[in-house]
């Protein structure tokens, strides 16, 4: 309700707002955003410009901007934003925890939603998300429960959700959504300090097609005992169409994950540290849902001090028909991974099918949803050696089919490789010898 009443303003604040207009200098459908300075919020300014130079414009973003507003800019037509300065959203915890933009899966929420057709955002400029305060919080919060003002009557004052969501009381915004979009081109820009997923990797693919992102730069490091968890570099969902390249990766969760109804992906050229993988999923959160993720190609990936490499991450069924907690049906279908360097990885290549479900639910209720078809080209580089001699685990709780590996060279610190292989329909198509887990 409080993000639909927020929306119902914008176009009124928008229209009622002609003092706004010295703050924009409109030039032949150009809109250049002059900064208020001081701390002041330039976000109104900022949504003036987009509506002004919504078709065929160019928004001009080349100072350093403050937005305590969250940032709507829906409607656009072939559209060039130009951010060369640097954007930094006010760490105002209670404001972004009421306001920003919600859409829905695992109670994301957004600072920025960019919305439209033929849409370019490029310059060299800065997302600045101030992250480090929202990593501070909880903590903050455990010790003085209080700290938590701006929660409803009767609400939780849970600060995490299901499968390490946000829950409905405490946003975690993503620095930058593009959703409901198409044809559009994010290129040459750095973003610093996203809040958390999973309502805030550093970028959200939402309900689009034909989306390029090129030449990023992405920092989630925090300068405190308390880490920046969760911070994936891209979740895409509900869309098509998606390449990700040539950019650089420095976090604490997925460096890319491919959500529900992901198809037609292409990810290359990347370098992440510190990650938990370029994963496929999570999958199956919801009983009664359907979640597909298919034809996907990633290629040339350095994965470096991470947690897993090549990943799939599937959650188990669930004899609860409103489960948020495993229980989804779907499939999994046609992913390679193929050039891909681990160095200093746990699990350089993963596949779990009882993903944050409990061991004897997934025994007594094996996923629903299906994985078939995954091959990994050139999989080579180390282990970290915190699994032993482990350096694959690939366990489904259902039988997995058609898949394969060529050219695997890992080694592991500990001693001679271990591959660990569980309902793999055929064996014989891994070249790697397989054994089974430990009980």
């Amino acid at each position: 309700m409080r993000f639909s009443t927020l929306l119902g303003l914008l176009p009124a604040v928008i229209a009622a707002s002609p003092s706004l207009s010295p703050q924009v200098k409109v030039a032949k459908n150009t809109c250049t955003v002059v900064s208020l300075g001081g701390g002041q919020d330039d976000g109104p300014n900022i949504l003036y410009a987009f509506e002004t130079c919504r078709s065929g414009g160019t928004i001009v973003l080349d100072q350093s901007y403050v937005v305590n507003t969250v940032l709507v800019t829906s409607g656009l037509k072939n559209v060039r934003i130009e951010l060369s300065g640097v954007v930094q959203y006010t760490p105002n915890i209670p404001y972004w925890s009421l306001n920003s933009y919600f859409l829905e899966y695992q109670n994301a929420t957004t600072y920025w939603f960019l919305s439209g057709d033929h849409i370019h955002l490029y310059g060299g400029g800065t997302l600045h998300a101030n992250g480090q305060v929202w990593w501070d919080y909880p903590h903050k919060v455990l010790a003085s429960p209080s700290l938590i003002t701006y929660v409803s009557p009767g609400t939780t004052r849970q600060t995490v959700g299901t499968a390490g969501g946000s829950s409905t009381a405490f946003a975690r915004p993503i620095p930058l959504t593009v959703g409901n979009a198409s044809n559009v081109l994010v290129e040459d820009l750095t973003q610093i300090g996203s809040p958390l997923w999973a309502s805030s990797q550093n970028n959200f693919v939402y309900q689009s097609t034909n989306v390029t992102y090129r030449r990023m730069n992405i920092s989630s490091t925090s300068y405190s005992s308390n880490p920046a968890a969760n911070s994936d570099g891209w979740d895409i969902y509900r869309s098509s169409y998606i390449t990700i390249e040539d950019s650089t990766v420095h976090n604490h969760d997925d460096c890319v994950s491919f959500k529900p109804n992901t198809t037609n992906a292409v990810v290359r050229n990347l370098y992440c540290n510190g990650s938990h993988g370029i994963s496929v999923g999570s999958l199956g959160q919801y009983a009664g849902e359907t979640d597909i993720v298919a034809n996907i190609y990633v290629k040339n990936i350095s994965m470096n001090n991470a947690q897993n490499g090549a990943r799939i991450k599937v959650f188990g069924g669930s004899p609860d028909p409103d489960s948020t907690a495993g229980g989804g049906t779907g499939y999994v279908r046609n992913v390679t991974f193929e050039n891909f360097y681990a160095n200093n990885v746990d699990y350089p290549i993963y596949i779990n099918q009882c993903y944050s479900t409990p061991a004897q639910v997934c025994a007594k209720y094996p996923s629903k949803l299906v994985i078939s078809d995954v091959h990994y080209i050139n999989v080579h580089g180390t282990s970290s050696g915190n699994k032993g001699h482990l350096v694959a685990e690939l366990e489904c709780t259902s039988e997995c089919h058609d898949i394969t590996a060529t050219g695997t060279n890992l080694t592991s610190p500990k001693g001679p490789a271990r591959y660990y292989c569980q309902n793999i329909a055929s064996e014989t198509l891994l070249d790697f010898p397989c054994t089974s887990p430990p009980p």
